[in-house]
């Protein structure tokens, strides 16, 4: 039976060095790809990875920095009020189809790098949520039964926002959602065969050790194969493009006193089998 493996990228921020985590043996895959990007995905990556097991050399690197599981995106599509306590506690109304922004691929940073609060930012917010990393281009799927085909992975995803920016400020949801590492992402990319059922995940978030979210995707409006059949009606899911599916309740702007992250603060994150993540608070 061939080992289970997951994805990772270790290395200085622009020099991440590819790698395969089986156990606890990390390998060395700089010679399957230089990068996992949108081009190992289409070139079937995660298959000759899987081939290659028993002949990749242990990781030498001395840099245990771990960067994102994925070099940057193509683009970060984010689906918004997908959870249907999260509307309600912000007073959305529940949406009819999918809510879609998008977000700088630039903002993509490792699980456990600093998060920037944005200079003149009052309301920098958490959200837990289920990355998708899509593994073949989706282009108008005939139904969401074709969607999850075109999963390479999942990944804990941070979707920071700064509330004012995204909600005040001219109603552009993308400008409170984009600015520097406000997508903190991993510590390993989840191959899809290894997530029996991504609507039957729990995701959990602590900020400074209270715990401020708990939810489950099985509590999803719509699912990720909802999600990414209905996406890709509107545009092409193209290899290494994430998706951000939404978040559970438990976020600041819900909370009745509204406590946005300050620097200082630390806020960890985990989901069932994808593993945890932790970022500290700065100020840009």
């Amino acid at each position: 039976m061939t080992a289970h493996f997951t994805l990772a990228r270790l290395g200085a921020p622009g020099h991440e060095v590819p790698v395969v985590r089986v156990g606890d043996r990390v390998l060395d895959a700089l010679s399957i790809t230089a990068d996992y990007d949108g081009n190992f995905f289409a070139r079937d990556g995660l298959a000759r990875v899987r081939a290659a097991l028993d002949t990749l050399p242990e990781y030498t690197g001395d840099d245990e920095r771990v960067g994102a599981p994925i070099a940057r995106p193509g683009k970060i599509v984010c689906i918004g009020l997908n959870y249907r306590d999260h509307a309600e506690e912000t007073g959305a109304a529940l949406p009819d189809e999918p809510v879609i922004f998008m977000k700088d691929p630039s903002t993509l940073v490792g699980p456990f790098d600093d998060v920037l609060i944005p200079r003149n930012s009052t309301k920098t917010d958490w959200e837990v949520e289920l990355g998708v990393v899509i593994g073949s281009t989706a282009r108008y799927l005939a139904s969401p039964d074709q969607a999850l085909a075109h999963v390479a992975g999942y990944a804990v995803s941070h979707d920071v926002s700064e509330r004012e920016f995204q909600l005040e400020r001219g109603g552009q949801w993308d400008k409170g959602k984009s600015c520097e590492t406000f997508n903190p992402f991993g510590p390993d990319l989840v191959p899809a065969e290894r997530v029996a059922d991504p609507q039957r995940l729990g995701l959990r978030l602590w900020v400074n050790g209270e715990q401020r979210q708990e939810g489950s995707t099985e509590n999803m409006l719509f699912s990720v194969a909802h999600v990414i059949w209905y996406l890709s009606q509107f545009m092409v899911l193209h290899p290494g493009d994430v998706i951000n599916t939404g978040t559970p309740a438990g976020v600041a702007l819900g909370l009745p006193d509204a406590p946005y992250l300050r620097a200082g603060d630390t806020v960890d994150l985990e989901i069932d089998g994808l593993g945890r993540a932790s970022q500290r608070m700065v100020q840009a």
